[in-house]
This record gives structure tokens, C-alpha cells and sequence, in this order.
């Protein structure tokens, strides 16, 4: 930063961003796909199906194919335990924060999977990868992200999170954290999910988004 102006930001991934939200995308694709077929028997023989339960089943046998599935008992090696939120327990090791979201605020994995594609197009620098599933064998499954781990950070301030939004072209809104472009709304960008730097370098690390 520069007189607390930011002197350019840019919105651009780079290609192995870019290939992430490729891959997470065809992941979810596939998820979205078996759904439909679960869901299709489910009706033939029981009548009502719960969405989340069938996504979690889903997920499960995915991950276990693929080689992307954690039990629950190896969370631990990820990394050491770190502070732990309304939605992620995190886990820290070398330049990595591993993040098991427990869907309390999305309440579905598609969605999840959705607004981290939306969040690696807007904040690529704090873009995150699918890291696997985990959970317990039939009931709770719960996705890992992988993102850079910002160092030698510090909260930062409401107007600074201000200027860089208004930099990469968002609008605050009405409501504490919240800002909008044409495409997109961002909400709960407070402190606590912002971090400054010791270069005074912003970055987003956790954030509610919905496409409009």
C-alpha cells in the first residue's frame, strides 16, 4: 500500500487456480449427478429423501473411490489444531491451513463446493483447493479445503477492508461487511475473516458469497 491507497489490484487466477476450479467443479458435477440417481431410487422405494443425508452418502463413496477420503482418526495429522470458528475447524502445517468445514453455514456440499469456486474466481490469492472428505463411516461427512497460510498477519481494520473492496470494484452496502458488484455479493468480510500483512497487503480468507 501506498498512502493507504492500494496502487493496483487484480481479480485474475492464475492457471493452477484457474485448473482447481476446474477440477472442483467436475467434482461437483459428479456429485450433483449420483445425486439425482440416489435420489430417484430413494422415491421409487421410501417416498421422502433428505437432501444432505444423500450428498453425504454420496460424497463418501466419491471420496473413497477417488482417494480423497480422511477418517475422522487422521484429522489430526493434518497439521496442529488451530483456532476453530462457526464453521471450520482448522488444522496448521508449514505454509498450509487446512480448514473441515462442518456445513453449519451452507448446510449442503454443493453449495460449499460452489462458494469456493466463487471465492477462488474474487480472492485468488487466498483461493483454496478441494483437499478430500472426511468423517465418520455413514453418518457425518465433512469437506477439507487446503488454503495458503497468511503470515505474520494481523486483523485488518474496516477501512482498509473498505479500500480493497472498492479497488477490485465492489460497493458497500447497507449492512456491517457487506458489499456487491454486478455479478456477486460478498457478506461478513469483518476482522476476523480479513488479514493485513506486515506489507499492508489485504486478504480475504473467509467469506460468505452468493451469485446473483
Amino acid at each position: 500500500m501506498n498512502d493507504d491507497i492500494f496502487e493496483s489490484v487484480s481479480q485474475r487466477g492464475s492457471g493452477e487456480e484457474t485448473a482447481e476450479n476446474r477440477r472442483i467443479n467436475e467434482i461437483a458435477d459428479e456429485l450433483r449427478r449420483r445425486c439425482q440417481l440416489y435420489e430417484a431410487q430413494l422415491r421409487d422405494s421410501q417416498g421422502d429423501v433428505n437432501h444432505l443425508d444423500i450428498e453425504q452418502r454420496v460424497a463418501e463413496q466419491y471420496a473413497k473411490e477417488n482417494s480423497i477420503w480422511i477418517p475422522m482418526c487422521d484429522v489430526f495429522d493434518l497439521g496442529v489444531p488451530g483456532p476453530s470458528g462457526n464453521e471450520n475447524d482448522t488444522y496448521v502445517s508449514n505454509d498450509i491451513i487446512y480448514k473441515v468445514n462442518n456445513l453449519l453455514n451452507t448446510g449442503s456440499i454443493l453449495r460449499l463446493l460452489d462458494r469456493i469456486m466463487w471465492h477462488n474466481n474474487l480472492f485468488y490469492d487466498t483461493a483454496y483447493t478441494l483437499h478430500g472428505f472426511t468423517g465418520f463411516d455413514g453418518r457425518t461427512v465433512m469437506p477439507v479445503l487446503q488454503q495458503r497460510l497468511v503470515k505474520d498477519a494481523v486483523p485488518a481494520t474496516t477501512i482498509e477492508i473498505e479500500t480493497y473492496m472498492a479497488a477490485i470494484g465492489f460497493t458497500k452496502q447497507d449492512d456491517e461487511g457487506r458489499y456487491a458488484n454486478a455479478e456477486y455479493e460478498v457478506w461478513d468480510l469483518v476482522p476476523r475473516n480479513v488479514l493485513r500483512d506486515k506489507d499492508g497487503d489485504v486478504f480475504i480468507i473467509d467469506a460468505e458469497i452468493a451469485k446473483k
